[in-house]
């Protein structure tokens, strides 16, 4: 070796420590694994064993009620069991196919049509009644009191004036309070709130976009007599004088709504409640009680109302088969949008004298566009 390269290397070596100011290098990693290469799904399938399982059975598949295969488009198959069972066997009726996976009754083991008796605190907490004083009570009598001399009177011009008429609650407070303990029992099976308003979600119709000017051909004014009355039925019910009705369960229609006492035509029974949103929203939705509240000029302005999670008892109202002139005799009560102060709202009214104990119908379509209800009851 040349010494002057000796040199040359040490005077380097010095030099290098002495200038060093970084770490000292480490040692260099390991070399990734190189990727591995996919296969393609072709491939794989060609050479994987593999069976495709298929039920044969589920053409030759018949309803467990009427033991029928017939209109297999009806037939709604149990994603537990695989049974099938027909839309209108099952009870209560399915209106719809349902979105999603289903569970027959029997595999869910939903005990529904039990109507379970609330204590008298759960009631009022349920509902929030505002307790009122004594005072107050009788102030309520004399209220109404006067409300039914206001009644009789508004009946002698009832053809001509044709003005609404405020629910007479029922006077025992026992059985008011089974009456709201019925719709509580309901609410409850079906895991809702209650509700007597129109609730507006983030993500959803806001408040502004409910505005009777929006509605294609103007809408019906509700009167400043008839907006009075309906303020009335809204603070009896917030102080628990419910109108006289019932919720009760039917193998058949499912929860329905049943008059409690005698019921004059053109009284208020309820204003439709429930969460305000876009129709085109719920294109799909399998909700059997959503309720139109406005039509728009412009199509993607139109509201609807959907009690799925929030309601009162005019979400147990049902609509009636107006295909058959037996179903048109049933309808007792009709619902109609009213422009009250600029906003819509929905309101069930009844449409002549209701018995005690009898159901209530009403037709879903209205004199809006037509709605098949022929496996409506």
């Amino acid at each position: 070796m040349h010494p002057a390269s000796t040199t040359t290397a040490a005077v380097r070596r010095q030099i290098g420590l002495r200038h060093r100011t970084s770490a000292p290098r480490r040692p260099s990693p390991l070399p990734y694994p190189s990727p591995k290469r996919m296969k393609l799904l072709t491939e794989v399938m060609e050479k994987a064993a593999y069976a495709v399982v298929e039920r044969e059975d589920y053409g030759d598949i018949s309803c467990e009620q009427c033991r029928s295969g017939e209109r297999a488009e009806e037939l709604l198959l149990c994603d537990k069991c695989d049974k099938g069972y027909h839309m209108k066997c099952l009870r209560p009726i399915v209106v719809r196919v349902p979105i999603g996976s289903w569970i027959c009754i029997r595999c869910s083991g939903d005990g529904q049509g039990r109507v379970r008796r609330l204590s008298q605190k759960k009631i009022i907490d349920f509902f929030r009644i505002q307790r009122c004083e004594k005072d107050d009570i009788k102030e309520k009598c004399r209220s109404l009191q006067d409300s039914r001399k206001r009644r009789r009177r508004s009946l002698v011009y009832q053809k001509k004036r044709r003005r609404l008429l405020p629910f007479i609650p029922s006077e025992d407070p026992a059985q008011r309070l089974k009456q709201m303990g019925t719709l509580a029992s309901a609410l409850t099976a079906l895991h809702m709130e209650f509700s007597d308003d129109l609730t507006y979600l983030p993500g959803m119709a806001p408040q502004l976009a409910n505005q009777a000017k929006f509605e294609q051909g103007g809408m019906q004014v509700l009167s400043k007599e008839d907006i009075e009355t309906l303020e009335q039925c809204r603070a009896m019910c917030k102080r628990g004088e419910c109108p006289p009705l019932l919720v009760v369960f039917d193998s058949c229609e499912g929860y329905t709504v049943e008059a409690d006492d005698q019921i004059k035509d053109l009284t208020i029974l309820a204003e439709y409640s429930g969460d305000v949103d876009y129709i085109k929203n719920r294109e799909h939705d399998d909700c059997d009680s959503m309720m139109t509240l406005l039509l728009a000029r412009d199509p993607s302005k139109s509201l609807v109302i959907c009690p799925d999670k929030r309601g009162n008892i005019a979400r147990f109202i049902n609509g009636i088969n107006n295909h058959t002139p037996d179903g048109k005799k049933k309808q007792n009560c009709k619902c109609v949008r009213y422009d009250v102060n600029g906003e819509c709202r929905v309101i069930l009214v009844a449409t002549r004298d209701v018995a005690k104990g009898e159901r209530l119908y009403y037709d879903y379509n209205g004199h809006e566009h037509e709605y098949p209800t022929q496996h409506f009851v």
